[in-house]
């Protein structure tokens, strides 16, 4: 049987060794249109902070690796434009020009996603970067030791932006961030969201929120991002205003999309199409709080969707349950952690919502480095179900999260949540962990 894969980075990879694993007869290609391949995408601002680190030490398993370890023919440089669906075939063209063509038997569609470029002028000029893709932070760092920077606009205010804007300070750079919209973080608790804002803005980042950028022009050497009757000007300009689902080829051969323009997949992450499965940042997932389709790509659900595929092709039954969307990233001194919904987003989904936020400690009271600990739960008052968590601190929130994720995972209600047995020490907590302490002021509230 041929194993046909589109992608060679978490969900493609992942899908080949498992099947070749479980599997050893089975013609497993791998068809990835760059030269990279499994390389770690989240470690690259913190690579890119670092001049001394070589950007290939994010690569986690090198191609040759694949081939002549595991068998898998992984073949770089070879870019998929079409699907067959009837032929079952995939072809396009190698770096360079030749056109190939591949039968296969089962077909995975893992090709990620790729970061949003406003369609305004300017935005193809040399200094003019986004980050998504390994080429594109080599690229990145390439520019920075061969260019006097000493200034970085940074268009966005997401996980990225912020994660740069860190890296980029760490550097000695100055850096203005603007996005069109008036909010920071709209997703997170609004006076969570301003603890963020004071954090970035002491550590020297200027924000300006409300600012729609129009244009960018290169004058006297520099870059001027232009939003309205505002400039700023830097030498360098970074776009972190999201992604989009890589889909377009998918959708032409027939196959269903759905949220966000994603690969529409069922739980066995197969499509609508006969033998053709996706998987990764370029498809959705079901969310395990409202049932209902949703696209958050996240590199846990990834590989692991990546793990289900080569089961399911290798004769399994695997269905997955979903995301809950939980995720954290850090910004300077500060941890931002979040699962599930947010109240508004619960609203839309149909609940009835109440909410708490509380702040209390990271560790116990007398403890060396405790410090404040902001902690937001969203309820359903007709169920008294757990709807989700944001957390907020300099200390003891990117794993606190998982419990909350946990309780989402098994469809807890606050008091249940409220009840759990979790661990105690004065180096990590409170006695009364700050989720306890917010569960059961929500309690009082449903």
């Amino acid at each position: 049987m041929n194993f046909v894969i589109v992608g060679g980075d978490a969900a493609g990879l992942s899908a080949a060794s498992r099947a070749k694993r479980k599997m050893a007869e089975l013609n497993v290609t791998v068809l990835e249109k760059t030269g990279d391949v499994s390389y770690s995408a989240c470690g690259m601002p913190y690579n890119i902070a670092d001049p001394k680190r070589d950007i290939e030490d994010l690569v986690v398993r090198r191609a040759e690796v694949f081939r002549e370890k595991q068998g898998i023919n992984l073949l770089t440089g070879h870019c998929v434009d079409r699907i067959d669906v009837g032929e079952q075939t995939v072809s396009g063209r190698v770096h360079g020009g030749n056109e190939f063509q591949v039968a296969y038997d089962r077909l995975l569609i893992a090709t990620g996603a790729s970061a949003v470029m406003p369609d305004l002028p300017g935005f193809d000029l040399p200094g003019v970067f986004a980050l998504k893709s390994l080429a594109e932070g080599r690229a990145i760092k390439q520019f920075i030791s061969t260019h006097p920077v000493k200034k970085v606009v940074i268009i966005g205010m997401g996980y990225i932006a912020f994660e740069m804007c860190e890296s980029l300070r760490a550097l000695g750079f100055a850096v203005d961030m603007v996005k069109p919209r008036a909010a920071v973080l709209p997703w997170l608790e609004p006076s969570m969201a301003e603890i963020v804002q004071k954090e970035v803005t002491e550590k020297g980042a200027a924000l300006y929120p409300g600012c729609p950028v129009e244009r960018v022009e290169r004058s006297e050497g520099c870059l001027h991002t232009i939003c309205g009757d505002k400039t700023l000007v830097a030498d360098m300009v970074l776009v972190a205003v999201g992604i989009h689902p890589n889909s377009g080829f998918a959708e032409k051969a027939g196959i269903q999309t759905g949220v966000g323009g994603a690969i529409a997949v069922d739980r066995n992450l197969e499509t609508s199409v006969e033998n053709v499965y996706a998987a990764g940042d370029c498809a959705d997932a079901y969310h395990v709080v409202t049932g209902e389709k949703t696209w958050i790509p996240l590199a846990l659900r990834a590989n692991r969707a990546g793990w289900a595929v080569a089961d399911n092709v290798c004769g399994g039954s695997v269905a997955l349950d979903g995301v809950a969307g939980t995720a954290v990233f850090r910004v300077f001194d500060l941890e931002v952690a979040k699962t599930g919904l947010n109240s508004g987003e619960a609203a839309t989904a149909g609940f009835d919502p109440a909410a708490v936020t509380i702040q209390t400690r990271s560790r116990a009271h007398a403890h060396p480095g405790n410090s404040a600990i902001h902690v937001h739960l969203v309820g359903d008052k007709a169920t008294g179900r757990l709807l989700g968590a944001q957390m907020v601190g300099k200390d003891g929130c990117a794993h606190r999260i998982n419990a909350a994720a946990v309780a989402l995972h098994n469809r807890m209600t606050v008091e249940q949540f409220a009840q759990c047995d979790l661990a105690y020490a004065p180096p990590f907590g409170p006695t009364w962990d700050p989720l306890l302490t917010a569960a059961n002021q929500l309690v009082k509230r449903l």
